[in-house]
């Protein structure tokens, strides 16, 4: 234990001291994690074990999701979105239904031996996106501001909007035997239970909290630590109660974020960035005890259906949900491709094997790995060629311009780039 602690404390300060110099090339922090995840892993130099049947490799995982979905909605203005910002509501409520769907039934036809439930499971798990595999998009100051907030906004909230599709077909591939819609119980009682938790965890910490500091009782050091806890409380104890903690989690920010004046930037900020450094221990997780391990059982049907998943899965949807917005071809090209798998299907991946269980959760795990770890490769390498392009191709007038492109677009508070905080 206190070897592998040795070794990954020695690689993190390392990555540390040239973080910069590489943020200014085509590897990013999610590839440098992960790769350094398999080098140590058994399938490598067997350094570290980090194997799914450490319960602390799961629940690091799952507090890292809860503290990233509690942040990411926590920062969302839904009045301002809701009036303004029609390009992410789009991918959101048109591109993110239709991508379900269609991850599913490509699914269906890849792998022949899935059940409808299951083949709507890995539809649900590879939905959410991760801008963190390609942030040199997100953060590029060239490209049009309402091009970079959608993509980033569409990240920041799909992984929460995915939890209750998540919820509700786990709970259907649960129910073995079961019959008819004997499942559907559970599923309203995890998403239900969920949603309640987070709105009465959310709105009483706002509540507390704002009594507390109007009587000098407390600190802007407590409120951040409080938000931390906030996050906490809202995952863990949806599930103690038999709820979903995620959508907890991603509710509870809502409220949060809803309630919460401009002061909450700096509190938010704590959380950010805790969730920033637990983000990148969880990709060398994802290195050492899925991918690595993992490497020698895909298939020719995982491959495929990973490339699948990054391109017509993703693609055709966001077309179709941008269809009538006047963006050019380049920029729906852009957004159709920007759609990187992370974390939320990692974490989502491992809570479907640890619920399901035996070669059925292995071989749903095995398939979200598989589209993962190549969404980490290609992505990551293609983010910065793809910014220096679109930019270019932004400052080119053309024939018509980018007057879509360059409508103005509220500046919203959107996640911040994935780097060791400063």
């Amino acid at each position: 234990m206190e070897t592998g602690l040795a070794v990954v404390a020695a690689f993190v300060v390392v990555y540390a001291a040239v973080a910069v110099r590489l943020e200014r090339t085509v590897i990013t922090a999610p590839i440098v994690f992960v790769a350094f995840g398999i080098l140590i892993s058994p399938a490598g130099l067997d350094m570290v074990d980090l194997g799914l049947e450490n319960a602390a490799t799961a629940v690091l995982a799952e507090i890292t999701l809860a503290l990233v979905l509690f942040a990411d909605a926590s920062r969302i203005d839904l009045r301002q979105l809701r009036r303004q910002a029609v390009l992410p509501l789009r991918l959101l409520l048109i591109g993110m239904p239709l991508t379900v769907a269609f991850g599913a039934a490509v699914a269906w036809a890849v792998f022949g031996d899935l059940s409808l439930a299951e083949a709507l499971l890995i539809g649900a798990v590879l939905a959410p996106t991760d801008a963190a595999l390609g942030e040199a998009i997100v953060t590029n100051d060239r490209i049009p501001v309402r091009v970079r907030q959608t993509l980033n906004v569409e990240s920041g909230l799909n992984d929460g909007l995915a939890a209750p599709a998540f919820a509700f077909f786990l709970a259907d591939v649960l129910n073995v035997g079961g019959g008819g819609l004997s499942w559907l119980p559970l599923a309203l009682r995890l998403i239900t239970l969920g949603m309640v938790v987070g709105v009465t965890v959310g709105a009483v910490g706002v509540c507390l909290g704002r009594f507390a500091a109007a009587r000098g009782w407390t600190s802007s050091t407590w409120r951040r630590l409080s938000n931390l806890a906030l996050a906490l409380l809202a995952w863990s104890a949806a599930e103690a109660l038999g709820g979903n903690g995620f959508i907890a989690a991603f509710v509870g920010g809502l409220t949060v974020g809803g309630l919460m004046d401009d002061a909450g930037d700096d509190l938010n900020k704590f959380l950010e960035e805790e969730g920033q450094v637990l983000s990148l221990l969880v990709w060398l997780i994802f290195g050492g005890a899925l991918a690595g391990p993992m490497l020698t059982d895909v298939t020719g049907q995982v491959v495929l259906y990973a490339v699948l998943s990054l391109t017509v899965v993703r693609m055709i949807p966001v077309a179709l949900s941008l269809s009538g917005t006047g963006l050019r071809l380049e920029t729906v090209g852009l957004m159709a491709w920007f759609g990187p798998r992370g974390l939320a299907s990692i974490v989502f991946g491992l809570e479907a094997v640890e619920r399901i269980g035996g070669a059925q959760g292995e071989s749903v795990l095995l398939v979200v790995a598989g589209t993962v770890l190549l969404s980490v490769v290609l992505h990551g390498a293609s983010a910065q060629p793809l910014s220096r392009w679109y930019a270019h191709r932004t400052s080119q007038p053309g024939p018509e311009g980018m007057r879509a492109e360059r409508e103005s677009a509220p500046e919203l508070r959107t996640r911040p780039a994935m780097r060791l905080p400063e």
